[in-house]
């Protein structure tokens, strides 16, 4: 586990408060409670989508119609793409 790094956040006068409150209602430091909630709105990196995923929910794989089946996978179809 690499060792934790410091950051420095500002927070409205209101959220510290209600930040001060939960530490000690929940007996825990201000530190641990921020980076539980960061944990929380960030959630696992290993569950984000890919861009595959991303594509797949759009709709965009398998849309095009009347193409070659390899049309992704076989290098003869960029031959000359980009140029002029």
């Amino acid at each position: 586990m690499q060792p934790a790094k410091r950051i420095s956040v500002r927070i409205e006068a209101v959220l510290e408060s209600r930040l001060r409150r939960r530490a000690a209602l929940t007996k825990k430091s201000e530190s641990e409670i921020v980076r539980e909630a960061l944990g929380t709105y960030l959630g696992d990196a290993s569950t984000e989508p890919t861009a595959y995923d991303i594509a797949k929910r759009a709709r965009l794989i398998g849309c095009v119609k009347a193409a070659p089946r390899d049309l992704s996978t076989n290098p003869k179809y960029l031959e000359g793409f980009g140029k002029e």
